[in-house]
């Protein structure tokens, strides 16, 4: 069907550009960019939250900015002994649901110091060593930051014969300059975590690129739909606890810890999936996911078959679109460790599509991130008081 036109203007543009409104912005470097309307305060969280160094295992510096910002919409705030934090809302409401996100980013730490001062490391989480080499990173030490570089052999100095094999982790090395392990000792000591220096911008439009996008869009997402519950006028019954969990990239250590402490009754787990529209990915095996789609769900084995459809029917209510993604044995994320604790908890797991993740160029749509606490949201106002999800037998 042809569009309505009022005074010449295409009425569908009218209606998209009312529900997107955009600000003129300027980038790192000066460059003028649109935006889709996000809460400038909002904004400044997501940049603040990604461009602190979180990595697995020290995730306390970015723990801390995340509490700052969670406990103005919230009644409780606590941290527990490894570092799991969380930010409850309504108290005593029933029943108790779990916004849980990662708080923990890849990362390398110091693993052995040569006689010439050069590092080598061992990789924390699903570090590319490939994509790692010629990097400029932070070594976070007790004293403070120290630069460094992953070195790299010229391409003249390279003799090669057949076809180049990648690199493995302990090819790597780290340059911090210096001449002699005596002066690198002064700086760094073994076990301190490395993290690239990639930042927080603008590609185009509502597409930004960071370092470590997963998952602190994740933990943005519970926060701001916290603060979303915060200033709705609508009431809900049910108790939530916001969760910014540790230790994911390892096992997902922190996400087990925390629920078997809160005990919740429903938990929704946020954090990222690859999208496959870009060269060279196979959809056959992957799936079909897009950037600028809307949010995925995921279906299957951990992901509860009732909870899957509340969150599609408020979807459904609140025109957020949704993707899909089936799962065989694992998600990969949280959600398989939270699902089945103490007698099994009923669970979901909401992703936002990621392109290059795991690299210090993960590409997201920003459009696509604000719909999550929206999501996250609904679902919250949709659930009855004492109200128990149980498979239909």
């Amino acid at each position: 069907m042809k569009p309505k036109t009022r005074r010449g203007v295409n009425a569908s543009f009218c209606l998209t550009f009312v529900s997107f409104a955009v600000h003129l912005r300027l980038d790192s470097q000066g460059m003028a960019f649109y935006l889709p309307a996000m809460r400038e305060s909002s904004l400044n969280f997501l940049r603040k939250l990604v461009n602190t160094p979180s990595p697995v295992g020290h995730e306390t510096r970015g723990q801390r900015v995340w509490l700052d910002y969670a406990k103005q919409f919230a009644e409780e705030t606590f941290s527990d002994a490894y570092g799991n934090c969380v930010a409850v809302r309504n108290k005593g409401g029933s029943p108790r649901i779990m916004l849980a996100a990662h708080a923990d980013e890849i990362a390398m730490v110091v693993n052995y110091i040569d006689d010439n001062g050069y590092l080598y490391v061992r990789r924390m989480g699903g570090v590319d060593a490939a994509i790692t080499k010629a990097q400029r990173i932070v070594i976070h030490t007790r004293q403070g930051p120290v630069k460094g570089v992953v070195g790299n052999v010229a391409p003249h100095l390279t003799k090669l014969e057949g076809e180049p094999k990648p690199p493995k982790i302990h090819d790597l090395f780290i340059d911090i300059g210096v001449g002699k392990r005596s002066e690198a000792e002064k700086l760094v000591r073994i076990g301190d975590p490395i993290t690239l220096v990639d930042e927080f911008d603008i590609l185009r439009g509502d597409l930004a690129v960071a370092r470590a996008f997963d998952n602190r869009i994740g933990t943005f997402a519970v926060a701001e739909a916290l603060r979303l519950l915060a200033e709705s006028k609508i009431k809900f019954h049910a108790e939530v606890c916001a969760v910014s969990n540790v230790q994911e990239e390892v096992g997902l250590l922190g996400a087990r810890q925390i629920a078997y402490s809160l005990k919740p009754d429903i938990a929704l787990v946020v954090d990222v999936t690859h999208a496959t529209d870009y060269p060279t990915v196979s959809k056959t095996q992957h799936g079909d996911i897009k950037i600028g789609s809307g949010p995925a769900i995921t279906h299957g084995g951990c992901n509860h078959p009732e909870v899957v459809a509340r969150l599609e029917t408020v979807a459904t209510a609140k025109k957020i679109p949704l993707q899909h993604e089936a799962m065989s044995a694992s998600s990969g994320t949280d959600t398989d460790v939270i699902f089945w604790t103490r007698g099994g908890i009923a669970s979901a797991l909401i992703s936002l599509p990621n392109r290059y993740m795991h690299s210090p160029v993960e590409v997201v749509s920003l459009k696509d991130l604000k719909q999550i606490p929206q999501l996250l949201t609904a679902f919250v106002q949709s659930v009855k008081k004492g109200e128990q999800f149980k498979v239909k037998i």
